[in-house]
């Protein structure tokens, strides 16, 4: 691996993503050149302009942000930046790194970078593509979950596997808690895997379609409790609507 720094790209909206975000900032081999992210969104009851959680943490290390309403208008608002987009003008980077953004990355997006563009996902692929895969695997009364890095194609989690790894799931883990592991897991072993995969030593490995599960995003109504259900199953369906969408 040459001392050359890897021009990164970081892409995400929620707080899962924040340990990938700081781990890759302090990592001296990388340099992140932007941050794109979801708009402020009015949140609470007096509907306060907030902004997204990666926004926040990418203030500390001051690399330049980017808003877009949507990923595909990217290079207008970065235009639209002038000076202060300068490192980031043309979206060279050697790779993008994608994590919980909520927004699909279009196909132009997804071949600029050289190594292509990396997602930190929250299950064990080809196992819960889609939004509430953390959720899926308290609800199945799965014993093991993970963190896949994978690289991202057109499709929904659908693109080859570079890394994996497991975790345990305890009795007493809500989703929120499961979620708190899977984002620090994610962050202790996406810097390794990026340097590997970028010095070749990690080839991308074909999920196997035929074992692939999907889940949809979940909406605040499906924390309804059926309680024709057994005991077992509302137990961990408590768990797994905690703390969204509330059981």
């Amino acid at each position: 691996m040459s001392h050359t720094k890897i021009k990164t790209i970081f892409i995400g909206t929620s707080d899962f993503g924040i340990p990938a975000l700081r781990a890759l900032a302090k990592d001296k081999q990388f340099e992140i050149i932007a941050v794109i992210t979801q708009p402020d969104k009015p949140t609470g009851r007096k509907q306060i302009l907030t902004p997204p959680p990666i926004k926040a943490e990418a203030e500390k290390y001051q690399i330049p942000i980017f808003q877009p309403e949507q990923i595909k208008n990217l290079q207008t608002e970065i235009s639209a930046q002038g000076e202060c987009a300068s490192g980031a003008k043309n979206l060279k980077s050697d790779i993008i790194i994608v994590a919980a953004y909520a927004q699909i990355i279009p196909e132009e997006i997804l071949n600029l970078p050289k190594y292509g563009c990396i997602n930190i996902h929250g299950s064990l692929l080809p196992k819960y593509r889609g939004a509430a895969c953390v959720q899926a695997a308290i609800l199945n009364g799965d014993g093991q979950t993970g963190v896949t890095i994978m690289k991202m194609d057109k499709g929904l989690d659908t693109g080859p596997i570079l890394w994996q790894d497991k975790i345990n799931i305890e009795s007493r883990d809500t989703a929120g808690a499961l979620y708190e592991k899977l984002s620090r897991l994610g962050a202790k072993i996406l810097p390794i895997v990026i340097k590997k995969y970028i010095a070749g030593v990690i080839k991308p490995i074909a999920q196997d379609n035929a074992r692939a599960s999907y889940v949809k995003r979940l909406k605040k109504q499906d924390g309804l409790i059926d309680w024709a259900k057994s005991a077992v199953e509302i137990e961990r369906f408590i768990r797994a609507m905690a703390p969204w969408p509330s059981a």
